[in-house]
This record gives structure tokens, sequence and C-alpha cells, in this order.
């Protein structure tokens, strides 16, 4: 058992499974959930992901905050730890996460293990959550010089019996790498689907779309406050992405303008070929 005390601070669709993980693995005693949503505790205590709904975390000695990142700053604030207990999160940025635990711990920030799970889904909410979820997903570590070695692999412990592969990268490296691969194509996938429910067919082009439709817009199913706030936190480097992917946008439209087949074929070519080398290289 790696922990007796574990506190869910936003059990939602990571922090519930992170927590049923950790009870299938038998790697903690109890858990106790915190959130701002009773019927969500409720239904979390039904699923068996809590064994109790509390505020008071003094006594654990693990506290995961899953909330969507601008209520750090208060989650932070108000968390009273113990000297041993250690913290963790599961924001999706890292540098705007590891200012708000520096100003609120202060001394304490030693205590804190940055944290980022690669997982996930257009489904929120602990009615979603399962203990597979982190099953051979990636989860990033972002260290922080004032970590001890033993706090650090605790936490990586933690992750690694949810069945994750645990790595470390630099705050600022993680959040322009994720702002490519994550945060922009959720950006895209809700700008699609603004653009097409807002056109005056708007309902006949619903009626017709299909599959392709849905897989490039899946991600809009995804919990709007959360990717509200994951989007202004990393603001500076999704931005730099938007200038980036609106010149290859201007490239293709360019081709389309001229008749360029050649143009279009390559660029699909070798759209093509990135995605299924990635693809061979994850599996």
């Amino acid at each position: 058992m790696l922990f007796e005390r574990v506190a869910i601070v936003g059990v939602g669709l990571i922090g519930g499974s992170f927590a049923l993980a950790l009870k299938q693995a038998k790697a903690c005693a109890r858990v106790v959930g915190v959130g701002r949503g009773r019927a969500n505790l409720e239904l979390a205590l039904d699923r068996g992901a809590i064994d109790a709904v509390g505020t008071d975390v003094s006594d654990c000695d693990l506290v995961l905050v899953a909330a969507p990142v601008a209520q750090f700053p208060k989650i932070f604030s108000d968390l009273k730890i113990g000297p041993k207990a250690l913290v963790t999160d599961a924001g999706s940025t890292k540098r705007d996460v590891i200012a708000a635990a520096r100003l609120a711990l202060g001394p304490r920030i030693g205590q804190f293990v940055p944290a980022h799970p690669i997982a996930g889904g257009e489904k929120s909410g602990v009615g979603a959550a399962d203990a597979a979820l982190f099953r051979g997903k990636r989860v990033i570590l972002t260290p922080l010089a004032e970590n001890g070695a033993a706090a650090v692999e605790r936490v990586r412990a933690a992750w690694e019996v949810c069945g994750a592969r645990v790595g470390t990268m630099d705050p600022a490296e993680h959040d322009s790498i994720l702002s490519t691969v994550s945060h922009l194509p959720h950006l895209l996938a809700y700008a699609l689907a603004l653009d097409v429910t807002t056109r005056p067919e708007s309902a006949r082009l619903f009626e017709i779309a299909g599959a392709g439709f849905r897989d490039f817009t899946r991600l809009a199913s995804s919990h709007p406050e959360m990717w509200r706030d994951i989007c202004l936190a990393n603001r500076d480097c999704l931005l730099e992405d938007l200038r980036k992917f609106s010149a290859t946008l201007e490239l293709l439209r360019t081709a389309l303008e001229r008749g360029d087949g050649k143009r279009l074929e390559d660029a699909f070519s070798q759209a093509r070929a990135a995605r299924d080398k990635w693809l061979k290289s994850s599996s």
C-alpha cells in the first residue's frame, strides 16, 4: 500500500479514474473527495471512487488536484496539508500551476510534485471515470528544484500503479509541446463545430454530416470550462501555434486558388506519412 489516505480535489473523469485505479490496485486505504458539486460527489460515492466527502485533507498523505486550472490558485491557498503529505496535480498546463503553487504553498513548495496525465476523453464527470483510463498512457512529471527525490518517486509510483508510463519534462517545454498536440486540436475542433452551428443552413449541415465531421469535432464535446482555462493559461504558446497553423492553411488555400493539384497531393501525402509513422510508433 503506497498511501494510507488520499484526497481527490475535483472528482471528475481524471480524479475519479485515479481514485478507482488506486483502489483497484489496493494502493491506498481510503479516498476522500473534495469538490463544488454535491451531486457529482454523491455519484463518486455510489461508484466507489471515494469513501467519503469532505473538505479537510490535513490528515491525507497524498492530495491530487484535478480541477480546471483557473481554480488552482484558490485550491492551493485553501489547502491545509501535513508536513509529510504530498500534493500532485493533473493540470494540462504547468507554468501557471507551478506559479500558483509557489505563491500559495511558500516554504512547503517542495511537497508539490507537478504532473500531467496524457489521458482522458471528450466525456467529463465521475460518471465517465474508468480504473483503466491510464493504462499504457503517458504521465509527465515536471519536478521542481525543491522536490526531494523520494517525493518524486512516490508520485511516480502512484501513477505507475495506475498503469501509466511516467516520464519527466521541463514545465516550459511541456506547455509548448502540449499546445501543439493537444490544446490546438481542441481549439480547432471547437472552431469547426462553432462555425457550422452558426451558419444559416446549420440544421441541414448537421443532418448530412458523417464520420469525418464526427471524428474531427469529437474534441468539441470536451468540458468547456476546463478548456477555456487551459487555452487562457497557455495562450502565449497557443497563439504562436495558431500563427504557424494559419500559415499552413494559407499555403493550402493558395494551392486551391491556383488549382495546384500536385501541391495539394504532396501536402496530403506528407501529412498521411507523418501520421502513419506516429501511429505505428505509438502502437
